[in-house]
């Protein structure tokens, strides 16, 4: 007789433990032992959360290099059947080899299931025909369980699910997920100190109405939203660091339907657009994908949303400053241009309906569409797909993570006809799914590559543009580890070309993410290595760094509502000279209105305290030397780009943090 000595690891997750009876099987390339009740003198306690339990399974001979492993659960006769949440089990071989197989699955039923040793393999090296099996039979499973689904034509598909207890339990929040949401959610006003004001459908009576609300909760950066947000200089500042840096870009040739001359803006005749233009120094803002959206009507009265166009100059001082708004988009008598000349409320005025626009822009295409309904087609996509032994599986897996259930909590309670965004953003319903599709329409595979994506908007050298200098330094950072990884896996071009898991991945993504639209430069399949490298580098980009980017500041610019007003309630002036701060207290959201888009903003910036930061890999799915040094490099140069950004941040009155590795959440999980 031969011995294996099997060491089981239970995880580190609430309820995690079970009191069931436990069997495996090991399967060897040349045999497999007997089913084995796993059981020792610790008895109840071996399968407690958190447990290291060791077991011997005795066979006549060695059975070969181990290929799989088959564990069941069964209710002991005084507990009933329960969840048990194993996270690997390593076995050491009588030949001394010790096997890793990777499990992280809660395991619900009484039912036999399968787990791959952890080497990872392509489906053309997985040649044993036990472990060939397993893999097409995980697939066919995955393919019933990941179904597409068509929430609305023309965006983005998603997970077919009744709602989020309907998710595998594999891909729903933990435990503390679920109960730190619920108490945010359900607390949020409370926490804000708002409940008292979410029936009232008054105006504002004035700013200082405006400035007690706001005290209860606050930040640094918050505080200097609400001390500078009338300031021309932090109102170019958030072009470029606020909550969305996606739009700005250098002006060589000012757009027909936006008439600024230089005696406009430039009175004392020192300067010329044309002159600034070729230096460099002036960038447009152009919101035309809200042009002609109809608008919510709250509390019975009809709501307004711009598509304003912004001129901005890049001063001597390296300061971006607006120095022309024009409203909507068809010059005319009634559609003035507004300038920093006019009277204090008339450019005020002008800037608060750019903001709401901005707001507007933001949730639903910046943030919404490219980072949360890109990220669940992304996840879909790899757990249709690809078998938990394929190198991708384990190298994207961790940025799926709590991104199905929060995206189906999104559609319930943000987007759906009674949701947040619905009944109190502008753009809430019709106008929202328009959007939605326009947004859609225009994204390409460049504009997701943020090395891509700066050049094409010419912010190659603008100064003060952190999101640009850390996005660039992270980007190089992720995109240096999966080439390692992936390098490792695919010797040669013709091997990325012949997985055939790997090709019905990015065509999964073509199809259901961007709907076979060929114009965007997303690929429909692989030919070489560094093809692969870059869309993955993307991929986790999106679903990390820029997520936390377009997210995690959301109350520190959101939570002052003047900055950021989720609607407007009276149209914009037609005239100049019109403007007070009566019109302007008219002209923003009612009280109620304004309370519930602070609580929404608060509750989607709150972080878990289960979060699982960028390079951190509790689970550990790679087995290999080579991948688990790369991960090592890669925690490495996090280190030091979040030491980079902390010693910067320390000279800023406004710093800027939302590319901080030690902020950044591995995936879009709020």
């Amino acid at each position: 007789m031969v011995d294996y000595i099997v060491t089981v690891y239970t995880g580190d997750l609430a309820f995690a433990g079970t009191f069931n009876n436990v069997y495996i099987k090991l399967v060897g390339t040349d045999g497999e032992s007997k089913r084995t009740w796993l059981e020792n003198l610790k008895g109840a306690i071996n399968f407690f959360r958190e447990a290291e339990s060791s077991f011997t399974v005795s066979c006549p001979v060695s059975i070969g290099k181990l290929i799989l492993i088959e564990i069941d659960k069964q209710p002991h006769f005084i507990f009933p059947e329960d969840s048990w949440f194993p996270a690997k089990v390593e076995v050491k071989s009588p030949e001394g080899v010790t096997y890793s197989f990777p499990i992280y699955h809660w395991i619900t039923d009484s039912e036999v299931h399968y787990f791959k040793e952890g080497t990872a393999l392509t489906v053309f090296e997985d040649n044993h025909h036990p472990g060939k099996e397993i893999r097409e039979l995980e697939i066919l499973q995955r393919g019933e369980d990941y179904r597409w689904d068509v929430y609305l034509e023309g965006i983005p598909h998603c997970m077919r699910s009744e709602g989020p207890h309907d998710l595998p339990d594999e891909v729903q929040f933990s435990f503390t997920k679920m109960a730190e949401f619920r108490f945010t959610a359900a607390t949020g006003l409370v926490d804000l100190e708002l409940e008292k004001f979410l029936q009232s459908t008054k105006n504002w009576p004035d700013m200082d109405a405006i400035h007690r609300v706001f005290g209860s909760k606050r930040s640094k950066i918050s505080d200097y939203v609400q001390e500078h947000w009338k300031e021309d200089t932090f109102f170019g500042y958030q072009f470029l660091n606020g909550l969305n840096p996606m739009l700005i870009q250098r002006c060589s040739v000012l757009p027909k339907n936006f008439p600024v001359s230089d005696n406009m803006v430039f009175l004392s005749g020192q300067r010329s657009l044309a002159g600034e233009m070729e230096k460099g120094n002036i960038f447009l803002c152009d919101y035309k994908r809200l042009d002609g959206l109809k608008t919510n009507n709250i509390n019975g009265k009809k709501q307004y949303l711009m598509a304003p166009l912004v001129l901005l100059h890049k001063t001597p001082g390296d300061e971006m400053v607006p120095i022309a708004i024009q409203l909507k988009q068809t010059p005319a008598d009634d559609n003035p241009i507004f300038f920093p000349t006019d009277s204090e409320h008339d450019w005020l005025t002008a800037k608060i309906f750019v903001r709401s626009a901005d707001f507007n822009e933001h949730e639903i295409n910046v943030h919404l569409l490219r980072s949360h309904l890109l990220a669940e087609v992304f996840a879909v996509s790899l757990l249709r797909n690809m078998p938990m032994v394929h190198p991708l599986y384990k190298l994207l897996v961790p940025h799926t993570r709590y991104t199905l259930q929060i995206n189906n909590l999104a559609r319930r309670l943000l987007i759906s006809k009674t949701g947040v965004f619905t009944k109190f953003a502008a753009s809430g319903g019709e106008g929202m799914r328009i959007l939605l599709k326009r947004s859609l329409s225009k994204v390409t595979y460049r504009s997701l590559c943020i090395p891509d994506d700066i050049v094409d908007r010419g912010l190659e050298d603008v100064p003060k543009f952190y999101y640009r200098d850390d996005g660039l330094k992270l980007w190089a950072i992720i995109h240096r580890f999966v080439q390692g990884v992936l390098s490792f896996y695919y010797k040669k071009d013709s091997e990325v070309q012949k997985d055939s898991e790997l090709q019905k991945w990015i065509l999964d993504i073509f199809k259901h993410g961007f709907l076979s639209q060929g114009d965007t430069g997303i690929p429909d399949s692989f030919t070489t290595v560094a093809e692969l490298v870059k869309f993955v580098t993307m991929v986790i980009f999106t679903c990390s760094g820029q997520h936390s980017a377009v997210n995690a500041g959301q109350y520190d610019y959101g939570g002052w509502m003047p900055n950021t007003p989720l609607t407007l309630q009276h149209p914009p002036p037609t005239t100049k000279g019109g403007t007070n701060e009566a019109t302007m207290l008219k002209t923003f959201p009612d009280v109620n209105t304004t309370v519930h888009g602070m609580a929404v903003v608060w509750l989607l910036s709150k972080q878990s305290t289960d979060s699982v930061f960028l390079g951190q890999y509790p689970e550990e799915l790679f087995s290999e030397k080579m991948p688990c040094k790369l991960m090592e490099d890669f925690q490495n140069d996090l280190h030091e780009l979040s030491e980079a950004i902390t010693d910067r941040n320390k000279d800023l009155d406004v710093p800027y943090t939302y590319l901080d590795p030690k902020v950044v959440e591995n995936s879009v999980a709020l």
